[in-house]
């Protein structure tokens, strides 16, 4: 609640600045890690575009862990494909409502800000893909027993390990 004193005059604490600092140096660090890994991939790996160990990609982990090139038209686990025009306007209404409400989501606490971040170096890695290539590159490669996970790039795992640290910030006990 934004409060004046007696003589109308804006409060210490509303006038006081919040540096966004840490919020823009880890979103530009990890847009930066993103986009060049995608472009290492795509560009200079001499993978071919959708074959997974054995036949193309490199096998890190037997059995677990690979780096390959995949492609995704759509969201996470290939949904909304065909639709990328509809995920690229929803990343700029994204954005904005984080921009919005950053008071309201905490963005004073540093630990918001590397939250923030993340995601929102995720949201625009993605959409970078889209936008200039029309599709979004991914490259790693998780199997589970019985099971292999969605490819992904850096972008996602910025968006998933940002938005649950975020969740778990606001759930977890006050310190007394």
């Amino acid at each position: 609640m934004t409060g004046t004193t007696e003589s109308g005059l804006s409060s210490e604490a509303d006038t006081k600045k919040v540096s966004y600092f840490r919020f823009w140096i880890l979103a530009t660090l990890l847009l930066l890690l993103d986009q060049v890994s995608k472009w290492v991939i795509a560009e200079l790996s001499g993978f071919r575009m959708g074959l997974y160990p054995p036949f193309d990609g490199v096998e890190v982990i037997p059995g677990f862990f690979n780096i390959v090139y995949a492609i995704n038209h759509g969201a996470a686990w290939g949904m909304l494909e065909g639709y990328g025009w509809l995920l690229i306007l929803l990343a700029f209404v994204v954005l904005g409502l984080i921009a919005f409400f950053r008071k309201d989501l905490g963005f004073e606490q540093q630990a918001n800000q590397w939250c923030f971040g993340m995601i929102t170096a995720g949201i625009v890695g993605n959409t970078i893909d889209r936008v200039l290539r029309g599709h979004v590159v991914d490259f790693l490669d998780i199997r589970l027993p019985g099971y292999q996970w969605p490819t992904f790039n850096v972008a996602d795992s910025a968006i998933v390990v940002g938005t649950i640290w975020y969740v778990y910030l606001q759930f977890r006990p006050a310190k007394k």
